[in-house]
């Protein structure tokens, strides 16, 4: 397989996918992980997708178009104050004694965080911060069984294998429309609706840039979120959009979106 062959088939892969690992590619193609390296520095040169790392992330596209998910350790370095300033706030929602579920996703990491040493049972599906809080924490922890998806850093299994009731369930999101809370990746859209059922509230934590941004898949309507938290980066008509769905909408100060 000459090398233009195999990169032009490294970019068709991406159509159907957001992300391919260094490891799949080699599996795929069948060649050594130098050669699917040198491929993915040419294609991030030819601005057909985007290194990243780890492997090659299919490119966001256009405004208004159907974004692709970053993996977790790109998408965890952007709009860091908002995030912190977000997971802050959701965490004065938690009292002693609460049982919560933290869903997958760097802004759900960070309230984590924040409740690590909380009076509190916390449920997780993320395996990073499952670590953290294995190694640093001294809240009780139930981390999801199943399957370990390397991205996006979740742990998966059918719903009646996770059964864990919360007083409230804090998620992250891709993207925000008016249909509600999207997501591209397929797990993320089928975790997020399962563990729904099992919360009395359900609580979003989403920075301002989640309103331009136009995932695939509905993972669940405005009308289900109990609160939105986000930064002062939104917009007057986002703001309005949330409200009129019956949102509480919490918004926190540093935006950078």
């Amino acid at each position: 397989m000459s090398d233009l062959v195999r990169r032009k088939r490294i970019i068709e892969l991406l159509r159907d996918r957001p992300f391919a690992s260094v490891r799949d590619l080699q599996k795929r193609l069948g060649v050594s992980a130098a050669t699917i390296r040198r491929d993915i520095d040419k294609i991030d040169n030819m601005g057909a997708a985007r290194k990243v790392y780890g492997g090659i992330s299919a490119l966001d596209g256009p405004a208004g178009a159907a974004a692709y998910a970053r993996p977790y350790d790109e998408n965890r370095d952007l709009a860091v104050e908002s995030k912190n300033r977000i997971a802050e706030r959701a965490a004065l929602m938690v009292a002693d004694g609460d049982s919560v579920i933290v869903n997958g996703g760097s802004s759900c990491f960070q309230l984590g965080v924040r409740l690590a040493h909380r009076s509190i049972r916390l449920y997780t599906n993320s395996m990073p911060l499952a670590a953290y809080l294995g190694e640093n924490g001294k809240c009780s922890l139930t981390v999801a069984g199943g399957e370990l998806h390397r991205e996006p850093l979740v742990m998966f299994a059918p719903h009646e294998q996770n059964v864990f009731y919360a007083s409230k369930y804090f998620i992250g999101a891709q993207g925000i429309s008016s249909e509600g809370v999207l997501e591209s990746h397929p797990l993320m859209v089928r975790s997020i609706q399962e563990l729904a059922e099992n919360a009395d509230q359900i609580v979003l934590l989403a920075d301002s840039r989640k309103f331009s941004i136009h995932a695939r898949n509905v993972a669940l309507p405005l009308s289900r979120i109990g609160t939105l938290i986000t930064d002062d980066g939104i917009s007057d008509k986002c703001a309005k959009l949330v409200e009129d769905a019956g949102v509480t909408l919490e918004i926190v100060a540093g935006g950078e979106g």
